[in-house]
């Protein structure tokens, strides 16, 4: 049975995939700093080899591989297309494409030299990564309902508690209209920071009532995208990288 790589079926995985050249090198330069090991196939084909990146050059658009342990492999790898290679980045799957690879002498080592790949597949799927909101107010999401019936704008703002690929939480004053498990919600408006607002439809998956410290009570929701295009996709993406080097940013410094 033939291997499967996500990163070749585009039309399926587009909104996975990265293709800033800043994106792709935060996670490349992750990589290299969790000393990742990756799974390198030949040729898109069974044969396979560990292997890790050792230095990733921004400048020349080039990153080093580490070569295998057999000389016969390296033989295949110096004179092969193209590596798929597959690694996982904190349970995320990483994917990208290793065109042409040259062997090189690497501080007294044999390894490869690659360009640059030109896209990364981040593949979040059921283990989504979420971004917790660091400020609980950082984020809201526009709920259109019906009152009326007529559909509004509600007028509160429901706080985002977190945000992934995949969906986002949500948090609703009881008084506010109730949401039922797989209810459709059209039209919400994401209010993203320096972005403006995304707009898609929310399944809503779960809801849980929350009681707060004063006794009051409070309704999570737990919605999945539906519908949504693979640029503003693209765009929630980047909002969580961004927000995820900030934060990194922040805790070296303490």
């Amino acid at each position: 049975m033939p291997l499967k790589f996500e990163l070749l079926q585009a039309d399926e995985h587009s909104r996975y995939l990265l293709r800033g050249k800043t994106d792709i090198l935060y996670n490349l330069r992750s990589l290299v700093q969790k000393r990742a090991m990756i799974s390198a196939f030949i040729d898109a084909s069974a044969d396979s080899f560990l292997t890790a990146i050792l230095d990733v050059n921004p400048d020349n658009d080039t990153l080093i591989l580490d070569a295998a342990s057999s000389d016969v492999i390296n033989d295949r790898v110096d004179g092969t297309e193209q590596l798929i290679c597959v690694t996982q980045l904190d349970k995320i799957k990483i994917q990208f494409a290793a065109t042409r690879p040259v062997r090189i002498n690497h501080e007294g080592h044999t390894a490869f030299r690659i360009a640059l790949p030109e896209v990364l597949l981040r593949l979040q799927r059921r283990e989504y990564y979420r971004l917790i909101a660091s400020n609980p107010h950082s984020l809201s999401c526009l709920i259109p309902v019906s009152s009326g019936g007529e559909k509004r704008m509600v007028s509160m703002e429901a706080t985002v508690l977190d945000i992934s690929s995949g969906g986002l939480a949500i948090l609703l004053p009881p008084n506010e209209p109730t949401l039922e498990p797989e209810t459709i919600l059209t039209d919400c408006r994401l209010m993203l920071p320096e972005t403006g607002p995304i707009v898609t439809s929310l399944r809503v998956r779960n809801i849980f009532r929350i009681t707060n410290r004063d006794g009051s009570t409070m309704l999570r929701a737990g919605c999945e995208f539906t519908d949504l295009p693979a640029s503003m996709a693209s765009t929630i993406q980047r909002y969580i990288l961004k927000a995820e080097r900030e934060r990194n940013a922040r805790e070296r410094i303490r």
